[in-house]
């Protein structure tokens, strides 16, 4: 069965590398019109990337931080795509660098929370009047297996944004579905192939874990793109305030 999101248009935030780059490339290929949302850099490469290969694409720079930019940002694609968002993706967040507890500062904190769980937030709020409007949408939030075991050394504040994602996607899936828009979230395990566990994961912690995973294998972004298209579709209109696990068995409830 193919999975048909024609017409539609999506917003996935921290979108020009990674994970969300695969799920934007994901939803294109099934026809939605894709916003690419960055901060640093040049999205040029992603947009031609997707275009190339026959989808639709425009990039839209905004700090996913900044309630201001992020509404901004949204009247923009409204105003490119001549329609109100269908789909978000709130992938933006990152760990920025290990820090343990006893070393944590306020400046710090307050760069994981606000890139993890207040883009999140506040995202969904600039896209929950055009749903509501129209009595549909779907958001996808991109939470964590550290939500569940507080992740690595240094990780303990990044962690906990993430476990926030969860209860958020609950409460509002609670608030939104009466107007026939589903929210869930997505929770990725050890997700190869980016610049994550690159920069924060030693190759003998990655074969540690990969050594405990009951499928043998690490993940892959496209593993990820795959069910956000479940929950961005047709397919997943029963399924709301849900935590789907990404992660190869390595973490079963």
């Amino acid at each position: 069965m193919k999975i048909d999101l024609t017409g539609k248009i999506a917003l996935v935030t921290g979108s020009n590398a990674g994970i969300g780059r695969q799920i934007l490339q994901t939803l294109a290929a099934s026809g939605a019109k894709v916003a690419v949302n960055y901060l640093l850099g040049s999205a040029e490469e992603t947009v031609d990337a997707i275009c190339q290969a026959g989808g639709e694409a425009y990039a839209f720079q905004a700090d996913a931080t900044s309630p201001a930019q992020l509404d901004n940002m949204v009247k923009e694609i409204e105003e490119h795509f001549g329609g109100t968002i269908d789909i978000l993706v709130n992938n933006a967040g990152g760990m920025i660098k290990r820090v343990p507890n006893i070393e944590m500062n306020e400046e710090h904190y307050n760069k994981v929370m606000d890139v993890n769980f207040k883009s999140c937030v506040f995202a969904c709020k600039a896209v929950a009047a055009g749903m509501i409007a129209k009595k549909s949408g779907k958001i996808i939030n991109v939470s964590s297996l550290a939500a569940h075991d507080g992740g690595g050394p240094g990780a303990s504040v990044y962690a906990a944004g993430k476990a926030a994602v969860w209860s958020y996607t609950k409460g509002l899936a609670k608030e939104l579905s009466p107007h026939g828009i589903n929210v869930n979230a997505i929770s990725p395990g050890f997700i190869g192939q980016t610049a994550f566990h690159a920069t924060f994961t030693a190759d003998a912690a990655r074969q540690a874990t990969i050594a405990k995973i009951p499928l043998g294998r690490e993940g892959a972004p496209q593993d990820v793109s795959n069910v956000a298209l479940f929950l961005a579709s047709e397919l997943s209109d029963y399924l709301t305030g849900e935590i789907i696990e990404i992660n190869g068995g390595l973490f079963m409830r």
